[in-house]
């Protein structure tokens, strides 16, 4: 049982550090670590002109020589081994006890319920932690960071699809429920059926659903007649309007315009996503994709955010094409919390 006091502190609460991580073996790109590595470079200069201190993994001397050579000082390099550049996924779940000392949460990883087994991938989380000075809490079941979005007091978005899956725990809601209560201190999980049509994740909410504030959550609105998702986002947005969180609070939904169809170079119907911006000292990260609500997407952006500069960057290669990449910014990235 963990400590009834640990908090996971809301995403928006100050940072001090965001790790991150840079795409270095091509086999896990189709080859081309050029547009992946693009991504990166522009999310951690963007990080850092607002102030932030980047941690960046870098595996093996090109990893880290190239690193240097695209990110220069805005970063800090740091060596470790790692398969995917999934931190959200792979790392630890920063977290404070009630006298304010951060802890590392470890779950078990099983490669995206078998999908995509690399070496290291189990491992990354525990030399995050000691790179941090953090002590580690370990918990005996499969959990990845992206598949939980917290708010701070207590309330945890999560999907059906991913949590639920026989691919992971083989959980019933109870024994999912039982499990967060006991890692996190959770007291509500406010659970959504499914994610975006071919997410390698198996529906992670922070692709779909996150929270902005307490009591006020963001998700997407379809994007035109063609928008593959719009059934699914509907039910997201229906699903959010009815639910209370741990205080007892009715949600406030904010939508935002999706990204609507999207294919990538094999022509197949990728999972991009406004949602999966990350949240940071003075600003907020939004991938984008250069469709046509990609602007108006972003300025609805920066009214729920007009305390940070919300800032539209690249991310197309990290989105990658089958089953290379897949993922963005909140996927690739850590936050960890200030003391």
């Amino acid at each position: 049982m963990t400590d009834t006091a640990l908090v996971v502190p809301a995403e928006w609460a100050p940072q001090t550090a965001v790790w991150t991580a840079w795409p270095a073996d091509p086999r896990e790109w189709n080859g081309d670590l050029a547009a992946p590595r693009a991504d990166v470079a522009a999310l951690v200069a963007v990080l850092a002109e607002a102030g932030n201190s980047v941690r960046l993994l870098v595996n093996g001397d090109e990893a880290a020589q190239s690193a240097l050579a695209a990110v220069g000082n805005a970063a800090e390099l740091v060596s470790a081994k790692y398969g995917d550049i999934w931190l959200r996924d792979t790392g630890p779940i920063f977290a404070h006890r009630g006298d304010g000392t951060r802890v590392a949460l470890r779950f078990r990883t099983n490669s995206w319920g078998g999908k995509y087994d690399l070496p290291d991938d189990a491992t990354v989380g525990d030399r995050m932690a000691e790179l941090a000075g953090t002590e580690i809490l370990r918990f005996d079941f499969v959990l990845e960071g992206g598949a939980v979005d917290h708010d701070g007091e207590g309330t945890i978005l999560a999907t059906k699809q991913t949590l639920l899956n026989a691919n992971r725990n083989g959980w019933t809601t109870e024994q999912a429920e039982a499990a967060l209560r006991d890692a996190f201190g959770t007291r509500k999980v406010i659970w959504v059926d499914e994610g975006l049509l071919g997410d390698h994740t198996d529906g992670h909410i922070d692709n779909i659903a996150r929270f902005v504030a307490p009591g006020r959550v963001v998700c997407q609105a379809p994007a035109g007649d063609d928008d593959p998702n719009a059934a699914i986002l509907d039910a997201i947005a229906r699903r959010l309007e009815e639910a209370t969180d741990a205080a007892g609070r009715k949600l406030e939904v904010v939508r935002i315009p999706g990204v609507g169809l999207y294919r990538n170079a094999l022509g197949e119907v990728s999972p991009a996503s406004h949602m999966n911006f990350i949240i940071a000292n003075g600003v907020v990260v939004v991938p984008v994709y250069g469709t046509p609500t990609q602007e108006p997407a972003l300025a609805a952006l920066r009214a729920v955010f007009p305390d940070r500069k919300v800032v539209g960057v690249p991310s197309r290669g990290l989105l990658g094409c089958g089953d290379a990449g897949g993922g963005s910014f909140h996927c690739i990235t850590q936050q960890e919390p200030g003391p």
